[in-house]
């Protein structure tokens, strides 16, 4: 009895001692290797399908393998996970959140300014390669139902100032208080404010709106919920969310090692504008189909964008 207690005892510490080091292990590192690539994914649908088209792409053009480390909860995980040589490759990053929460560099609405800031930072800080835009932006966008813009003849966000004293509006836990582009810095730039915020989780936000629970809503650009719902997004007109414009980004060990991999992802550059991404991200979110299906019918329908940006 006490020579099985002991063997179980053994094993256990054994266990305790393993956790920490297994916890730290990123999903996907298990098929590391010289002719590997390993690409970062948040947990966003978004994140998945570009991923997904990455590593199609890479396996279209090159004689590399690709794992994806999936479902990474922030853009600071996966940033550190290129950081500390555990990725590659992030699959999206962008540049307006990288320059504020990874760089910690002033506020700034500039588009030119914050790509150029956050290209030659990420180079000089980290050696990461950050490539130009895909096409698209995920940025925040007030929306609407169609029936309501038509009623109002919405089109702006300033089209908004004449309803704004008597409209209930949803917007997502964090923007309330946002510094920078949050509803005190909206206020003052727009000059007015709505009767009634309603702070709730992102996901809700669009039933709510569905089912005119809101008469408007501060969404995302890219989700495919925006064409599920058939909702129109009304224009920035002041510009005042800045750029969050989607790209991938390498550290440049991997480009190095495989200089191949520069020109692959060049050929994604431009070529996936704000309504595909929509497009997209809607085949899986509503239609329910698995973002690497969705990536690889994108890539075949597109012939893997032969004669891109090479």
């Amino acid at each position: 009895m006490r020579k099985q207690l002991r063997k179980w005892l053994a094993a256990f510490l054994v266990a305790v001692v393993l956790l920490p080091l297994g916890g730290c292990a990123l999903p996907g590192l298990s098929g590391s290797g010289n002719n590997t690539v390993r690409i970062a994914s948040q947990n966003t649908t978004e994140q998945q399908i570009m991923a997904y088209v990455i590593a199609g792409m890479i396996g279209h053009y090159t004689n590399l393998n690709t794992t994806i480390i999936n479902n990474l909860g922030s853009g600071n995980v996966s940033f550190n996970a290129l950081k500390n040589k555990q990725a590659d490759i992030s699959s999206i990053r962008f540049n307006g959140t990288d320059l504020t929460t990874i760089l910690n560099e002033k506020f700034e609405r500039d588009p030119a300014k914050v790509k150029a800031t956050v290209t030659r930072e990420f180079q000089q800080r980290y050696q990461m390669t950050y490539f130009k835009s895909y096409g698209f932006a995920d940025t925040y966008a007030w929306m609407v139902k169609p029936a309501f813009a038509k009623k109002h003849h919405l089109k702006t966000v300033s089209d908004l100032q004449k309803l704004a004293p008597t409209m209930k509006v949803g917007i997502d836990q964090i923007w309330q208080n946002r510094q920078g582009d949050g509803y005190p810095a909206f206020q003052k730039m727009y000059g007015y404010s709505f009767g009634t915020v309603l702070p709730m989780q992102t996901g809700l936000l669009y039933d709510a709106l569905s089912a005119d629970k809101m008469d408007a809503i501060l969404g995302y650009s890219t989700d495919g919920r925006v064409a599920s719902y058939h909702l129109k997004l009304l224009k920035d007109d002041k510009n005042f969310f800045p750029p969050y414009d989607a790209s991938p980004v390498a550290t440049d060990a991997i480009l190095k090692q495989h200089p191949e991999l520069r020109s692959v992802l060049n050929r994604l550059v431009g070529k996936v504008s704000l309504q595909t991404m929509q497009k997209l991200n809607y085949q899986v979110d509503d239609q329910l189909e698995e973002p690497q299906t969705v990536a690889n019918n994108f890539l075949k329908e597109h012939h893997y964008f032969e004669g891109g940006n090479d």
